[in-house]
């Protein structure tokens, strides 16, 4: 039996590689493009760009690393959440509402943007598509699970304001503006839209508030 022997690394793949594992401490996959795995030093939440955008003007700065690729931003979040998302929907009312609102986690994979600084040579050139970019890049230091939004007990006081956003905020305010999105392309659409997705909205703020 012939084995297949996968294709040598470039060294700009290479490089890139070595920016992630060794400055980041992230785990990788060959390429092209080269891939950071995720559920192991952090998982993915994934939505529409103009989504995304609605979820960085509610939440302000704390939010991130935040990536952008074609028209899907992607927030980086502690590694496991991806398991907590569908029960966080359902605490939140918003379980059975079509949500263009995903995660990523244990086997995962996200194509991994160019390092800040760094400028794209192309597809033909890096392998990594010119759409996939930082949008809030990843620092030494702040990458981990102790940074990034996780499933906390509470967010009370201004010690815990001034820190990244727990995981139900942030699950909150991405569900809130995907249905908004939609809302707004159905109606451009003038397609019709239920009812139930704004009393959702207005039921998911009353259970965030008293949190």
């Amino acid at each position: 039996m012939a084995l297949t022997v996968p294709p040598p690394r470039s060294p700009i793949d290479g490089g890139l590689a070595r920016w992630y594992e060794h400055e980041l401490g992230w785990a990788t996959a060959p390429g092209p493009p080269v891939q950071l795995v995720t559920g192991l030093r952090f998982d993915v939440l994934e939505l529409p760009a103009p989504a995304g955008h609605g979820v960085l003007r509610r939440l302000g700065a704390a939010v991130g690393p935040v990536a952008l690729m074609g028209r899907r931003m992607r927030l980086l979040v502690a590694a496991g959440s991806a398991e907590e998302l569908p029960g966080l929907l359902d605490w939140l009312e918003w379980g059975g509402i079509s949500l263009d609102l995903a995660m990523l986690g244990t086997g995962g994979r996200m194509t991994a943007p160019l390092p800040p600084g760094r400028k794209p040579a192309g597809r033909s050139g890096s392998g990594v598509p010119e759409a996939a970019v930082w949008l809030r890049a990843p620092e030494p230091g702040r990458e981990v699970e102790s940074s990034l939004p996780a499933l906390r007990p509470s967010l009370r006081g201004r010690a815990a304001e001034a820190d990244s956003p727990c995981l139900v905020r942030l699950v909150a305010a991405a569900a809130a503006e995907c249905h908004r999105v939609r809302l707004l392309s159905a109606a451009r659409g003038r397609r019709p839209e239920p009812v139930a997705g704004a009393d959702a909205q207005q039921r998911g703020a009353q259970r965030l508030a008293s949190s």
